[in-house]
């Protein structure tokens, strides 16, 4: 009863309900029944007809959120998600059109080439940060824009498919791909992504890595007196985080339509997304997959809830936004009120 009663009372509690009461008053506003509205919401997104799609969405969120809340677990923020993404995406591509090995082992080997190639591009963001002083925020948006480039310029040309007027590589040999579960979209992909989601739970509670990187997070200054080399721990959760970004790149390219399409893993906003349900969860494990998870909800059920009471989809984004603001006005509250009593304590 005291663990049910501290979570009703978390900040992340009231900020979901605070958004999901101030979407509704927008719905009575636009003239439709929020109980309806939030109804189709539920039922397009976790419906016989719309769960394989927020699953298959949820994949990409969870993998993103992931990517992002491990170094914000030690207070280091990646706005590079996409460029990791992209460029393990198209690394994936040509590992798998390339590669001469059997089907199932140019998946696997297309799998970690888009690790590779997210982690290591990564890492010379945190380089950036350790050796020139650049702050990491910057430099890992800023390398995102030659990586996405980069990739758009070989799906364009050097292996854009013959006659096809859209900027997509070529279809990637039979074989080469991710297995599906039954006919739906969703593939062996959610699993990876949710053993990621395992590992890094065992990682932070069990290990004494994840003490390390939650004592970076809480106090950077006291985790440098008690040993830990901030410089080495950028590298290597960078590293980390660049490998998640890939594989989800990969992922995406070795699932339908089985080729890298320009535009198609950057234009749904899965870093931002996945930042958002980072900052949302404060980059806990268990709480960063619910909270992705209720935002693949959210993407997918805006369609429907357009679909049955002609609200537009961009609904679910602004609830997104209201959900983060009073989250963050929520933390830095009480903060504020203990330091207004400290100083008239002071006073007195």
């Amino acid at each position: 009863m005291t663990r049910i009663s501290g979570a009703l009372r978390s900040p992340l509690t009231f900020s979901v309900l605070a958004g999901l009461l101030i979407g509704a008053l927008f719905l009575v506003g636009t003239g439709a029944d929020p109980l309806t509205a939030y109804g189709a919401v539920l039922t397009g997104a976790l419906g016989g007809d719309g769960i394989g799609a927020t699953l298959t969405t949820g994949t990409s969120v969870l993998g993103l959120a992931l990517a992002l809340a491990i170094p914000l677990r030690a207070g280091l923020i990646n706005l590079g998600g996409d460029g990791q993404m992209v460029l393990g995406g198209i690394t994936a591509a040509v590992t798998g059109l390339t590669s001469p090995l059997p089907a199932p082992l140019t998946v696997a080997l297309a799998l970690l080439a888009g690790v590779a190639a997210g982690a290591g591009y990564a890492v010379l963001a945190a380089l950036c940060e350790n050796h020139f002083g650049v702050p990491l925020l910057v430099s890992s948006l800023l390398l995102s824009y030659p990586a996405v480039s980069l990739a758009s310029y070989l799906a364009r040309y050097p292996l854009k498919e013959p006659g096809s007027s859209l900027p997509q590589t070529r279809a990637l040999p039979d074989g080469v791909a991710l297995p599906a579960f039954g006919d739906s979209t969703v593939t062996l992909g959610l699993v990876l992504v949710v053993l990621a989601a395992a590992v890094y739970w065992f990682t932070d509670r069990r290990t004494a890595v994840g003490y390390e990187i939650r004592m970076t997070g809480l106090n950077a200054r006291f985790s440098a007196y008690a040993g830990v080399e901030r410089r080495g721990l950028t590298l290597r959760l960078m590293a980390v985080s660049g490998g998640l970004a890939g594989l989800v790149g990969a992922i995406g390219v070795l699932s339908f339509p089985y080729r890298f399409v320009d535009g198609s893993l950057t234009a749904p906003g899965y870093t931002w997304t996945g930042l958002t349900a980072a900052l949302l969860a404060g980059a806990a494990p268990l709480g960063t997959l619910v909270a992705a998870f209720f935002f693949a909800v959210l993407q997918v059920g805006g369609l429907a809830m357009e679909r049955t009471t002609e609200v537009p989809r961009e609904l679910t984004q602004v609830l997104q936004a209201i959900v983060i603001v009073f989250l963050a006005a929520r933390l830095r509250l009480p903060g504020r009120l203990l330091r207004r009593r400290s100083r008239e304590r002071e006073a007195v």
